[in-house]
């Protein structure tokens, strides 16, 4: 029996326990830095196969499994999140959240039983003298926050020695039993930019004798994204969008104080880079004619993830051992941000987005408390994440 067709049979025959642990990871989320039971129950799986699984800081784990280690012996990660939002869970699915106002809304849940449904599939291959290196598995913690837990993981050696490091993320827009592939950038750079802004308040029928808080916001929320539009390259796609804008409690009140909050995306590294001091200098220059403070909290999210061609490859060519050519779908570059870009600033990598609609069926929107997900994806992210590795293993 060949590599892709063991890891079918092996995660075939663990599909109906993989179901069942996915419905049990929904049911109970945890929200980042508070996934003490999904690590409990991740390591629990992974020692019971055979895994040596070292236990992180806080929450998450890694584990490992393959030759014994030696100048020779590759290593490849194979990388999943596993926090929940702070989102109520609309669903109403017998395994529907038991946590008031948290929900695995961006299908975290999906990753880690994708994950643990690979090392079934990993364990049989090293087992079968069919592995040809190591595998590193990171059950990781915290995505959803910033600066996120990759950089935790990162600190405390989750990739040394590491070659090659593959992930997935769902994707509601794609049909259960596809997964959509994309060579270069896959997702965005994201930072969260808060501007106070401050002033001795006053009448409104007096705004000449103090600083109009609420119209210097109103000037800030319109103005800026159309400075960043200028000041960056606009092939790098930048995206300010306010999510927040709060000031006043009376309407013949000027306030003294007043906030404005959003995320500015961005699809190129290079224009990352350069966005945070064009911010606060742009922030300064419009506030500067009403004689109001502003304040700029410039929070640096995550760079963009960047799949490199080879790993790519690596891909498309799993992707088809495990679930044919009609498997993979070309997908597009969001601009949502995941901090799996911080694994690939350290080594080679990709992301596949794992098609989670049932075919026929509604299009869900992920960080929604409606997000349903088609079971069947979590078999198809366990084929083609232990594909992937045995693939690199063997022909990176």
């Amino acid at each position: 029996m060949d590599t892709a067709a063991l890891i079918t049979q092996i995660v075939d025959e663990n599909a109906d326990e993989l179901v069942l642990l996915r419905r049990d990871l929904h049911a109970h989320p945890e929200r980042s830095w508070e996934e003490q039971r999904t690590t409990r129950i991740g390591a629990h799986h992974l020692d019971r196969l055979g895994w040596r699984v070292t236990p992180m800081p806080r929450s998450g784990l890694v584990a490992e499994l393959g030759l014994e280690p030696g100048p020779d012996v590759r290593t490849v990660a194979l990388r999943a999140d596993m926090d929940a939002l702070p989102v109520q869970d609309e669903t109403a699915d017998p395994w529907s959240s038991t946590v008031d106002g948290v929900a695995h809304a961006c299908g975290h849940d999906v990753h880690v039983t994708s994950l643990l449904g690979a090392a079934h599939a990993l364990t049989e291959l090293h087992r079968n003298g069919m592995l040809g290196g190591r595998v590193r598995l990171l059950l990781q913690p915290a995505e959803e926050s910033m600066p996120g837990g990759a950089l935790h993981l990162m600190n405390q050696g989750a990739l040394d020695g590491v070659e090659r490091i593959f992930a997935l993320h769902a994707d509601p827009t794609v049909d259960v039993g596809q997964v959509g592939l994309r060579p270069g950038p896959i997702t965005s750079a994201s930072d969260q930019v808060t501007v106070r802004v401050s002033g001795p308040g006053g009448h409104t029928s007096r705004p000449h004798r103090t600083g109009d808080i609420t119209f210097a916001l109103a000037n800030l929320a319109t103005t800026l994204p159309g400075i960043l539009s200028r000041r960056l390259d606009p092939r790098a796609g930048a995206s300010m969008v306010w999510g927040m804008i709060r000031a006043g409690s009376a309407a013949n009140v000027i306030p003294q104080e007043g906030l404005l909050s959003g995320t500015l995306r961005i699809l190129d590294a290079v224009a990352w880079a350069e966005a945070e001091p064009i911010v606060r200098e742009a922030v300064a220059d419009i506030v500067h004619p009403y004689a109001v403070e502003a304040v700029v909290d410039y929070q640096r999210g995550v760079p963009p993830v960047v799949n490199d061609d080879a790993s790519h490859q690596v891909l498309v060519r799993a992707v088809i051992d495990v679930l044919g050519p009609a498997g993979q779908v070309a997908t597009h570059q969001s601009l949502g941000g995941e901090d799996f870009g911080w694994y690939l600033h350290r080594v080679s990598g990709a992301m596949f987005r794992l098609g989670t609609r049932t075919p026929g069926g509604p299009t869900y929107d992920l960080h929604q408390g409606n997000l349903r997900v088609d079971d069947r994806a979590v078999a198809v992210g366990a084929k083609v994440l232990a594909a992937a590795a045995a693939e690199a293993l063997a022909n990176a």
